[in-house]
Order: C-alpha cells, then structure tokens, then sequence
C-alpha cells in the first residue's frame, strides 16, 4: 500500500514539473512581426554590392558557312592492231572545283557560289581538244520579308579557260571559234526569290541586265541579228553587246538518297525587246558515291542562244554536251 501511494506521489511531481515546462517554452515562442514598415523603420538598410565570378568561355558567332568539292576524273581506253572488232586509242581527263560559301545574320543572306571545269579529250587520229570548260561565278545579296521570300540582287559572271578549236585533225588544228572572254557574260539581277528550303530556290529577276563580250576581234561570225552577221550576238567592230530584260533562275541542290545528290541549275533570260524567243540553260549534275573519295558522275547541258547560227541553218538549235566519268571527290568538310 505504501508503495502504491509513494508511485501516485511521484506522477503527480512529474506531470506538475511538465506542465510548467510546456508553459515555460510556450511564452518564450517568438511570435513573427506583421507589421513590416515598422520593423525596418528602426533599422537602416545595408545594401552592398556583391561579384559574382563569370568564367571566360571564350565563345563567338560564326555567320559563315563553307563548302567546297575538289574532283579528278581519268577515262583510258587502248587496242591491239589487230583488234577484230576495231576501236581507237582514246585518254581523257577532267578537274573540278566547286566552292560555297554563305553567310545568315538576322534577315540578311549573301551567297557566293564558284564552279570551274576543264577537260581533254586525246584520240589516236585526231590533236587533242577539251571536251569540258567552264568558268562560272555567282553572288547573290537577300533580304528575307516572310519565311519563304526574300528580294535580291546578284552578279554572275561566266566564261572559259582554254581557246576552242572547229573540227581540229591530226594535221590541223582548225580556226579558233572561242577563247576566254569570247564570249564572256556579266549578269546583274534585281528582284524576288523563293526559297522554302536549303536545297531549292526559284528567282524572279524583273529588271535583268546582261553583257556580252567578245575581246577576240579574229573570232569568226557565228549567228545573226536583225539580218547583220554576228559574233554570240555582238555587232562587227564592238566588243560588248548589252540586254535588258527578264531572268528566271532555278536552283536545285538535294540527296535523292543516301549516295545519290543531283545538283541542277535552270535560267531563261528574255530581252524586253524579244519577250517570245529566250535563252535557255539547263545544267545537270549527278554524283554517284561509291566510297568515302571514289565517285561516279554524270554532267549533261542543254542550251539554246536565239544569236547562234551555223552556216548551214536558218534558225538556233538546241545545243548539248553530255559526259560519264569515274574518278575521286573530296568534299570539304566532310561528309
């Protein structure tokens, strides 16, 4: 009994010295101020400027983009004199160059695009002749107003590297029917271009002017206008010839699968004087890549100049040349 009454004793001290705790830490509790302006008015504000460290990364904006293709292309064909089913000794050879570059900042795009081709054709019978040869250099300036078109202005200039010979022999070369700058082409162009994309593009030039040059004064006449015989359509005792006039030129430059690219280049170019009898050019190209370097490719050309005629036609013809080589290609960078 006694031992019930010493443990009821002792809860009761326990719970009494409890209670006065909790009371105890209960007032101590800080309550938060709610009045803010008056809790600041008293205590001045320290306000100190603190560095924080920004590591240098060394970083810039490149606006420019750069592509180029270099190729060699080497076609030998060989027979014995006693062949049975004949054939003539044959070599040709052909180099390429072509280099992008372009340059995006904001709405702003300029473009420069080179391409130069040359190639000879040796035969056993016959002196040797180029069968590629090409000097072609376009610069483009655009403004972009909306997601697909832009206005423009552009300056191409093309020509050929190595004078050109009419039906050269074994013995003779025959008469030289061009060089460079006979003809030479200066087009500058003013207008809308199209572009949805990066691998096609559609010009509209409205005022379109382009110079033609004929430096070689032994250059033969090879075409007419209004009835006076003509050298590429510049007049006898001038050297340039100047048109006016309208351009639609289209751009083509796109994978059709994973080694296959086509790359073409279409232009009308109509005097405001001859509306109804333009000049056309179709260039086509296509690239087989059989390996990293090693590529198949296949050129084709369609042209047709209202100003050339032979001596045997009345009006302009289509004109074409065509070739198929194997060789190397190194793009640059690489792809």
């Amino acid at each position: 009994m006694k031992q019930v009454i010493y443990f009821v004793a002792i809860a009761t001290c326990v719970g009494l010295g409890y209670n006065a705790n909790a009371q105890d830490l209960k007032d101590l509790r800080a309550l938060p101020d709610t009045s803010i302006v008056g809790s600041r008015a008293n205590k001045p504000l320290s306000i100190r400027n603190v560095n924080v460290p920004i590591p240098e990364l060394g970083l810039s904006v490149d606006y420019w983009k750069h592509w180029t293709k270099i190729g060699f292309n080497l076609n030998q064909a060989s027979f014995s004199d006693n062949w049975r089913d004949g054939g003539i000794n044959s070599m040709a050879w052909a180099t390429t160059a072509w280099h992008k570059s372009e340059y995006n900042r904001n709405d702003f795009n300029f473009t420069t695009e080179m391409d130069l081709r040359y190639g000879v054709l040796s035969t056993k019978d016959q002196r040797a002749r180029k069968n590629v040869d090409r000097i072609f250099w376009d610069n483009k300036l655009a403004y972009k107003f909306s997601s697909n078109w832009s206005i423009f202005t552009s300056v191409a200039f093309e020509s050929i590297f190595a004078p050109g010979y009419q039906n050269p022999s074994e013995e003779v070369r025959g008469p030289i029917i061009t060089r460079f700058m006979s003809p030479g082409y200066l087009t500058e162009t003013l207008g809308l271009e199209y572009k949805p994309d990066n691998t096609f593009s559609l010009r509209f030039g409205t005022g379109a002017a382009r110079q033609t040059f004929v430096l070689d004064s032994d250059i033969p006449t090879n075409g007419q206008v209004n009835g006076v015989d003509t050298r590429f359509g510049v007049l006898p005792g001038r050297t340039m010839r100047n048109e006016l006039g309208v351009q639609i030129l289209a751009n083509l430059d796109r994978d059709l699968s994973k080694n296959l690219h086509i790359k073409s280049r279409y232009q009308l170019l109509a005097d405001y004087r001859e509306l109804t009898n333009p000049d056309h050019r179709l260039d086509v190209t296509l690239t087989a890549k059989v390996t990293r370097f090693i590529s198949v490719t296949a050129n084709g050309t369609l042209l047709y100049d209202r100003t050339w005629r032979f001596e045997d036609e009345t009006s302009p013809r289509v004109q074409y040349s065509q070739a198929l080589a194997m060789g190397v290609l190194f793009n640059f960078p690489r792809q």
